[in-house]
């Protein structure tokens, strides 16, 4: 236990003794009240203690932040999501779109709702490219994205796909990954640098 953890639980201690206090002397007549109202407490006090500690974990969990660094070299860490993956938001054209870090495709695919927040006009686009995926072959069009920046790296006139079919989250594929010098994924976190 650190210096702080310490002092917490010191705290703690403290709070419970003064309330613990303030119940016997409230109660002192009826024990019986007396121990039905402790009870209550503890149960109260244990669960605010047990709701605090498991909320760090599960905030970390649910809604896993990316980091970004500039050392010398950009550095963007995020942490493995609770489903496995990797996320990251990248600013495309200055408008944040939630992406799956997806090693296993080739190219940067937008799904058609994202593509609409950016402004595209999906309708009168030409879905003539083709790309198999787990769920089959799906149409696709081409095109290039003025500025796409992720953390302190900014890339400009970056192609991408539009997928015309069924898509949860958007796809960083390896045609942007491979513009890092490092890829790397270790003890839950991915790391890219450049």
């Amino acid at each position: 236990m650190e210096g702080y953890d310490i002092a917490r639980l010191g705290y703690l201690i403290v709070l419970g003794l003064a309330l613990t206090g303030w119940l016997y002397m409230e109660n002192r007549r009826s024990r019986g009240a007396f121990l039905r109202q402790a009870a209550v407490w503890c149960f109260v006090f244990f669960g605010v203690i047990a709701a605090v500690g498991l909320w760090q974990d599960v905030r970390r969990e649910l809604a896993p932040s990316q980091i970004s660094f500039i050392d010398g070299s950009a550095r963007i860490e995020a942490p493995r999501a609770f489903d496995g993956h990797y996320y990251l938001t990248v600013h495309i054209n200055r408008v944040p779109v939630m992406f799956v870090v997806d090693t296993g495709a080739t190219d940067v695919v937008l799904t058609r709702e994202d593509a609409e927040r950016l402004g595209v006009d999906t309708d009168v686009m030409r879905f003539s490219g083709r790309a198999g995926t787990a769920n089959g072959e799906v149409r696709t069009a081409r095109m290039r994205m003025e500025e796409i920046a992720l953390g302190p790296v900014v890339d400009r006139n970056v192609p991408v796909l539009i997928n015309s079919g069924e898509m949860q989250t958007s796809l960083l594929g390896m045609s942007y990954l491979q513009k890092f010098s490092r890829i790397e994924i270790s003890d839950g976190m991915l790391v890219l640098e450049r």
